[in-house]
């Protein structure tokens, strides 16, 4: 029974489950905290079915068809394997040798003897086979994805990825392995450098070697960038920044076939040596950008590609035809990286140059492309724009409840709760569409969480997901902008300040007052007619600014207490001066009305009935109390019981 243990990230990289007799998983404890472990059991014969394979129509086959390799295809098993290897062992010491120089040769020798014990040979088999690859076939595309793929295995398992510091490590307990990797991937064109810490060997690429080997095992190793947590591949998402910087774009062949066809130019995306053409086309309403085959595996490295460039594309199966295509039009390509939508935008520019597009049109498109759009990763297209009431709609909506789901996933992982944040609902059997209506308190919480999150990962997410709904609100209209960024700012505002040690001077009627808060509190309570009601306390100390000097100090204890319009269901908030305050209900009035305008920013309205004065507050006043900590929650609360959804 050979036993497999790695990072329960890469558990997907068992492509055929039948193959594992049986499988577990459990918590391990690493320098980064716990972490899920996957363990998956094969027996020796199912081993050798995957060696069968292999030598019948995969790896193995390929080598085996080179001169002097012949007798590989006659392997049939694990333990036939490994002698073979070891048969070939002086290939693998003389091609090390020639990228290391002679100091390796003795530490390879010793393997060769080695090769019997089962764990060596499971660490060694890899970058055995890589190097016997390399000085048969040298490096192209085809070796690249074979490299990739044993590469992606081995850093999946004891490697460690970092763009920070630009660096992807490789760690092995014996210094022959280690020596035997760094010959591995110098064949490969990355040089590395094998270092000793704890009793162990890392093999460590840095810099540029570094990103070169990071984009390989992005392009080749399963992409598990999304889901749960626990079995995310952090990893792969550091190689897709590192990656990145070795990222090369470029054109050419800007051709139009017929006159009213569209303009077309084939764009290359290529990475440490692996690269795919696409064809662009300028369409009547998009740019478009697409690769389409019957090799699927070729058009998921496109997708790779795409999303190392910066660019979300699913790959989609073409009807009920045997090709696979991925596409990708305007936004998501303007929220590409720089390299890529400087290649469009000269594109755009040498059509408009040629008469070949619309001037006008061809500037909407170069003004996304020259700015760049800032769209969150795997976010959907929202809709969104002002209602019949002139109240911003944000609504993502689809035929296919899968995607309404991955939707409320996303909404769900940055903190943002169904009912009472977004609403959803699922499309109806035989039809029709379901949608996610993002509320105006998700929003503005989203826009919270953006700035007092739990975390920096929280933080960021709710960062993102913002910035995105303002640049589409942006692309509606300057109107529907505006009423999105009043909601973000005012949702950043909550809880932001704190009542504690608050002083303000505010002017009144041409008067100017200096208010302190000396006291506070906001509770729920159920008025005599049952609806719920939100009372407001305030002690202030309010006093009349002469010159220097404070005059006619008064303290007080004020409530204001906030109610839903029966019809309108809108929020109204009241109080009322007294007339046994000092000065009188004049003097009262004005002072709460300072007291309002300084905590809130807004001035109240004043009414004067037959048996007093009335201080009434609006929505914006309420908001404006959300701003302090000590009031904040009472009135999310109040709000979100009182509502209509």
């Amino acid at each position: 029974m050979l036993t497999v243990v790695a990072p329960a990230a890469s558990a997907s990289a068992f492509r055929r489950p039948s193959l594992l007799s049986d499988a577990s998983h459990d918590v391990g404890l690493t320098l980064e905290g716990l972490k899920p472990q996957f363990r998956a059991r094969a027996s020796l014969g199912k081993l050798d079915e995957v060696i069968r394979r292999s030598v019948e129509g995969g790896w193995l086959r390929m080598l085996g068809d080179m001169e002097g390799l012949e007798d590989l295809m006659h392997v049939k098993s694990w333990e036939g394997l490994k002698r073979w290897v070891a048969d070939h062992w002086d290939i693998v010491v003389e091609t090390a040798v020639s990228r290391l120089g002679e100091g390796v040769r003795s530490e390879l020798e010793v393997l060769r003897d080695m090769l019997d014990d089962d764990k060596i040979a499971r660490e060694t088999m890899g970058p055995a086979l890589l190097l016997i690859q390399a000085e048969r076939l040298g490096v192209n595309e085809t070796t690249l994805r074979y490299f990739g793929a044993v590469v992606s295995g081995a850093i999946d398992g004891d490697g460690t990825v970092s763009a920070a510091w630009k660096n992807v490590g490789l760690a092995v307990g014996e210094r022959e392995i280690a020596m035997l990797w760094a010959a591995a991937l110098a064949a490969y064109d990355i040089k590395t450098e094998v270092k000793r810490s704890l009793g162990a060997f890392t093999v460590v690429a840095s810099g540029g070697d570094a990103a070169k080997l990071a984009g390989l095992y992005f392009l080749f190793a399963p992409p598990l960038l999304e889901g749960d947590d626990r079995l995310k591949n952090h990893k792969l998402a550091e190689a897709v920044e590192l990656g990145a910087e070795v990222l090369s774009v470029s054109w050419e062949r800007l051709r139009r076939r017929t006159e009213d066809g569209p303009v077309a130019a084939d764009l290359t995306i290529s990475v440490a040596g692996v690269a795919v053409k696409y064809n662009v086309y300028l369409r009547e309403n998009a740019i478009e950008l697409q690769f389409a085959s019957t090799d699927r595996s070729r058009v998921e490295l496109a997708a790779h590609l795409l999303r190392l460039a910066g660019v979300n594309a699913e790959v989609k199966k073409e009807g009920d035809r045997d090709v696979w295509r991925v596409r990708a039009y305007t936004d998501k390509l303007a929220a590409g990286r720089e390299e890529l939508r400087k290649a469009l935008a000269e594109i755009v520019r040498k059509a408009v140059e040629k008469g070949w597009v619309d001037a006008g049109k061809a500037k909407h498109w170069l003004e996304k492309l020259e700015r760049g759009l800032t769209l969150m990763e795997g976010w959907p297209k929202y809709l969104v724009r002002l209602d019949h009431h002139n109240s911003l709609e944000v609504r993502f909506a689809s035929p296919n409840p899968d995607s309404i789901q991955q939707v409320a996933r996303q909404l769900n992982g940055i903190g943002l709760v169904e009912g009472k944040h977004f609403s959803m609902k699922m499309p109806e059997e035989g039809g029709g569409m379901g949608y996610v209506r993002i509320l105006k308190a998700g929003l503005a919480y989203a826009a919270w969480l953006s700035v007092h999150g739990k975390d920096e990962q929280q933080r960021k997410l709710a960062a993102d997901f913002v910035e995105y709904i303002l640049q589409r609100a942006k692309e509606a209209g300057e109107e529907v902008y505006e009423k999105a960024k009043e909601i973000i700012e005012k949702g950043k505002e909550r809880s932001s300040q704190t009542l504690e040690n608050f002083e303000e001077w505010v002017e009144v009627n041409g008067k100017t007052y200096f208010v302190k808060a000396t006291g506070w509190g906001a509770e729920i309570e159920e008025g005599r007619d049952g609806r719920k009601l939100l009372r407001i306390k305030i002690t202030v100390e309010v006093g009349r600014v002469e010159g220097e000097h404070i005059e006619d100090r008064v303290e007080r204890e004020y409530t204001i207490t906030f109610s839903r319009h029966r019809k309108l269901n809108t929020a109204e908030g009241r109080a009322y001066a007294r007339a046994d305050a000092p000065g009188g209900r004049e003097a009262d009035a004005e002072r709460l009305v300072a007291v309002i305008k300084a905590l809130t920013g807004k001035e109240p309205r004043v009414y004067r009935r037959k048996n007093g004065i009335e201080i009434v507050c609006g929505r914006e006043h309420l908001e404006g109390f959300m701003r302090y900590t000590e009031l904040a929650d009472a009135i999310e609360e109040w709000l979100e019981e009182t509502s209509r959804r």
